[in-house]
């Protein structure tokens, strides 16, 4: 289905916070009211940067964030096609938000506090760094990529081989979350940051009950920013 010219040739503005979550937002808006219809093709990447005056990279993380949306599907050759109208609950691969959402309490809560608990300075030291490269950091890929690594680098502190052996299995699934919701929601990231270091602080204090608890709500500010992307509970 070729697009409607009313769409592609309308000027697009793009506040520049944070480009990915503003053409996300355009894109989305477009779909939900009919101006990209169901089985309408997406024009190619360079094409998009070009509307929007934004880089490839930056098209890519929104494109993504479509697909995982249930938005739009994305095959090689073929292009990016709009298959529904309306955002559906997120999934990451094979897990859905609500896989996450409920399991990951369970693990990775008590994997800070025996992380305070039982850290080296050597675990401390790279928690540390990842932390630090997280804060400074402002490509919004290298980032969920370091917020993946911080995760596992707690399970792995926690000395427990269950919780590291789940973490590092649903890695992938906690960029995907991770890369959306920042899209998203321009706070998201600083917010992050922040919820980081308190768990940071608690686990180089030693405190196993604050790094659980900084985990904790850590892990209720997510479920609130993908409850609000969903619209409703994750299903």
């Amino acid at each position: 289905m070729n697009l409607p010219y009313s769409w592609t040739d309308r000027p697009a503005t793009i506040v520049r916070r944070n480009a990915t979550e503003a053409v996300l937002e355009d894109l989305c808006t477009a779909i939900e009211a009919g101006d990209l219809p169901i089985g309408a093709k997406l024009p190619p990447e360079a094409a998009l940067a070009e509307r929007y005056g934004v880089s490839r990279s930056v098209i890519r993380e929104a494109l993504r964030s479509c697909q995982t949306l249930g938005l739009t599907s994305t095959k090689t050759g073929s292009g990016t096609v709009v298959v529904a109208s309306h955002a559906a609950s997120p999934r990451y691969g094979k897990f859905s938000a609500r896989d996450l959402i409920e399991a990951r309490p369970y693990i990775e809560v008590p994997a800070a506090g025996w992380a305070a608990r039982r850290r080296t300075d050597a675990q401390l030291a790279n928690l540390t760094r990842i932390n630090d490269a997280m804060q400074a950091e402002t490509d919004p890929a290298l980032w969920v990529q370091l917020d993946t690594e911080f995760h596992l680098a707690i399970a792995q502190t926690s000395g427990n081989e269950v919780f590291t052996t789940v973490v590092a299995a649903i890695r992938d699934a906690l960029g995907q979350q991770s890369r959306i919701l920042n899209a998203a929601f321009a706070e998201r990231r600083s917010a992050s940051n922040a919820e980081h270091g308190r768990i940071l602080q608690a686990i180089a204090a030693g405190d196993y009950a604050d790094a659980s608890e900084c985990m904790r709500r850590h892990l209720d500010k997510v479920e609130q920013a993908v409850t609000e992307l969903a619209g409703d509970t994750p299903a």
